[in-house]
């Protein structure tokens, strides 16, 4: 049974002060005006972020694993122009990280799921949910989409983790290395290398990534690995079976796995998605393309009002 201090998911007083200290820091770069508000969940409490219209339709975001809602910083002054936003602090046994606290495991996609549901209730979100999920929330998002498909409006996977294609094994073994032996030097590398196009144009963003990853390892509990949920690819059948409008945006240089050869597989298995890939970006695509990204975001997003 897990064990829960007024520190937890935190390794010590010390660190939650020192993390929390860092992201309220953080917060006040948010570009625009937001309310944050923690909802209670049989998973534990989910703090989520909240910006754009008041009675604009819903948009939420989930972060990759390690990030958080302040992932969303250069993206939700865009995203928030037509739409309610709520960017998500994930649970850290989703690998992300935030002032959400988890007090049961998520271990499955089933759960996942559960805990999403619980989630929009407590946002009285209603059943025309918007759902954008970028690397490990695009997984989630599909997920969802695939397991709620009554209460989506759209769907929007940013490089979605697994659900296309299984990992690389060169990044599976550099992302294992990395959690064995973290360091500062050892997550520029492996930024660096990742997010190749934006370390090209901006290597203070990966250093700054770097430090705010290494701060994380430092503050938060470590996670058990038998209580992650897997981030494997769906079958053919299920990627059919995802009836929600859907948009899928990859870069031609991502790392997880082939761009080119998840285009190949999404025309053939899933030809009801819709899948474009930007040049000259990876997995970093909402950094270094992220006018484009916006664009094609909003179009999509309008296409799906106008029907």
């Amino acid at each position: 049974m897990m064990t829960v201090t007024t520190y937890h998911p935190f390794r010590s007083p010390e660190a939650k002060a020192e993390y929390l200290a860092h992201y309220d820091q953080a917060v006040e770069r948010w570009p625009i005006p937001s309310v944050g508000k923690m909802v209670e969940t049989s998973y534990g409490q989910t703090f989520v972020r909240i910006s754009g219209p008041t009675d604009a339709p819903p948009l939420v975001l989930l972060p990759g694993a390690g990030g958080c809602s302040l992932q969303w910083g250069l993206n939700v002054e865009a995203l928030s122009q037509n739409h309610r936003t709520y960017a998500v602090d994930g649970l850290i046994n989703l690998g992300c990280v935030g002032r959400s606290v988890y007090t049961r495991a998520i271990t499955n996609e089933h759960d996942a799921v559960a805990w999403l549901e619980e989630l929009f209730n407590g946002l009285e979100l209603g059943n025309s949910i918007n759902l954008l999920g970028a690397s490990h929330g695009g997984w989630l998002a599909a997920q969802y989409a695939l397991h709620a498909p009554d209460r989506l409006c759209g769907l929007i996977l940013i490089a979605p983790a697994g659900t296309i294609l299984p990992f690389r094994k060169t990044y599976l073994f550099r992302s294992i290395l990395l959690n064995i032996f973290p360091s500062r030097n050892r997550f520029i590398r492996f930024f660096s290398w990742s997010f190749k196009d934006l370390a090209n144009k901006n290597r203070q963003f990966i250093e700054a990534m770097a430090d705010d990853f290494l701060l994380s390892v430092r503050c938060f509990e470590p996670v058990n690995p038998q209580e992650l949920p897997k981030l494997t690819s769906m079958s053919d059948e299920e990627l059919q079976r995802i009836t929600t409008p859907t948009l899928v945006l990859l870069g031609e240089n991502e790392v997880l796995y082939s761009a080119q050869k998840a285009v190949r597989r999404l025309k053939t298995s899933a030809p009801q998605l819709q899948v474009e890939v930007f040049a000259n970006a990876g997995h970093d695509l909402l950094l270094v393309k992220a006018e484009m990204a916006h664009q094609r975001i909003a179009e999509f997003l309008s296409e799906i009002l106008s029907e």
